[in-house]
């Protein structure tokens, strides 16, 4: 069946004025156009348009979606599975969030009693899950499946005051970070010191240490874009450079 661009924006509760701009922009681009001057779209317009707004709910870019579209081995089964194990994984997460209100409220009620502990599981949990999604299957293949596990078993059995002292942790190392940048010397005493925070802030999510496993950490957050972006983006460019080769110093493998 084909559309126009007002009865394929009827049929998908998107504007006309979006179709025209994701026309503009080369994420979907009509059929063809007819005598009148009308777009039309098509079959595969419409399966087109559909992944675009799913992958819309789920947080992507126009960018990153005209990218995913458009890329060489792109395979709409495969897409669709993916985005239901990702609408599985939000249905997840927000059980656990409900499950945690719902207790609060049942708990402010004097209907039953919710320990601090009870009070912050969704929220960690959610946290553990969203690692999982993004990082899991590097971290796994690094430190081994029983690594992984025995680390998030130990974040989520952490107290408020635990978990409170590792944000504070985190920051003051980032504080450390940047009057090490400043002076340009990784082996600097503030840089050195936001390598023994980062220790530090480890120690609340493994639960062993090695100064090889601290080393090889910290390259990972070299290599990989994703780690370089967030501490490039709290702390300034280069930042996860410059945590790598401080904590190379801490960790004895300066030289190696």
């Amino acid at each position: 069946m084909a559309y126009t661009v007002k009865e394929l924006s009827d049929l998908a509760g998107v504007s006309a004025r979006t179709l025209r701009y994701y026309d503009k922009m080369d994420l979907l681009k009509p059929e063809k156009i007819n005598a009148s001057g009308y777009r039309i779209y098509g079959p595969e317009q419409v399966d087109l348009l559909q992944q675009i707004l799913f992958y819309r709910e789920l947080g992507f870019s126009l960018k990153t979606i005209r990218q995913i579209l458009t890329a060489p081995d792109f395979d709409i089964e495969r897409a669709l599975t993916g985005q239901a194990n990702r609408l599985l994984a939000e249905r997840k997460r927000l059980d656990r969030l409900i499950a945690t209100v719902r207790k609060t409220l049942a708990s402010r009620k004097g209907e039953t009693d919710m320990t601090d502990q009870e009070k912050f599981e969704g929220f960690k949990n959610n946290m553990i899950q969203k690692n999982e999604d993004q990082y899991g299957k590097e971290i796994r293949e690094k430190y081994g499946e029983k690594a992984v596990d025995d680390s998030y078993k130990k974040f989520g059995n952490l107290t408020k005051e635990e978990y409170e002292d590792s944000e504070k942790t985190q920051d003051e190392m980032f504080a450390e970070l940047q009057k090490g940048m400043e002076a340009g010397d990784p082996a600097s005493e503030p840089a050195q010191k936001a390598a023994a925070l980062h220790k530090k802030w480890l120690s609340y999510f493994w639960g062993f240490y090695t100064p090889e496993a601290h080393a090889g950490l910290v390259q990972m957050y070299v290599d990989d874009p994703r780690f370089t972006a967030y501490y490039d983006d709290r702390g300034g460019k280069k930042t996860a450079i410059f945590l790598r080769d401080a904590v190379r110093i801490f960790a004895g493998f300066a030289d190696k």
